[in-house]
């Protein structure tokens, strides 16, 4: 059993990106699935694929990399909140990662939200992780 997903999350996609892998495999959840489409939508991963036919069901994340270069798109992800200490922060306080460069990943009322969506919409939450 895990106990804390998010940071297996986190983990499985730094530990694969430092190993140059094109695909990894993670155990799916609701939160996980918001987290996937946020990394897309924002350029960080490449394409992503949910698989339900099993319980649980699994994500397929294709990771981005430079044509040229190499390089992955994805060069630090970083947990925030713990399961024994959580970071709550209200729309004021958003931190702003890399001067804006980054993102922070928020769980809100309104679902989860970049730190740019949630400073626009005016609510705040907990700070899941930074991503950079």
């Amino acid at each position: 059993m895990i106990t804390d997903p998010i940071a297996d999350y986190l983990n499985r996609i730094r530990n694969a990106v430092k190993a140059n892998h094109r695909i990894v495999e993670i155990p799916a959840s609701n939160l996980k699935k918001e987290m996937t489409k946020i990394l897309f939508d924002k350029g960080y991963i490449l394409n992503y694929k949910f698989e339900d036919d099993k319980i649980p069901g699994i994500i397929k994340i294709a990771l981005k990399y430079h044509p040229t270069t190499k390089l992955p798109a994805i060069s630090e992800l970083k947990r925030v909140s713990k399961p024994g200490l959580r970071k709550y922060c209200d729309s004021a306080a958003i931190p702003r990662v890399l001067n804006g460069l980054g993102i922070a990943i928020i769980s809100t009322s309104k679902g989860l939200l970049t730190d740019k969506e949630a400073r626009t919409l005016g609510v705040g939450g907990e700070v899941i992780c930074f991503v950079s």
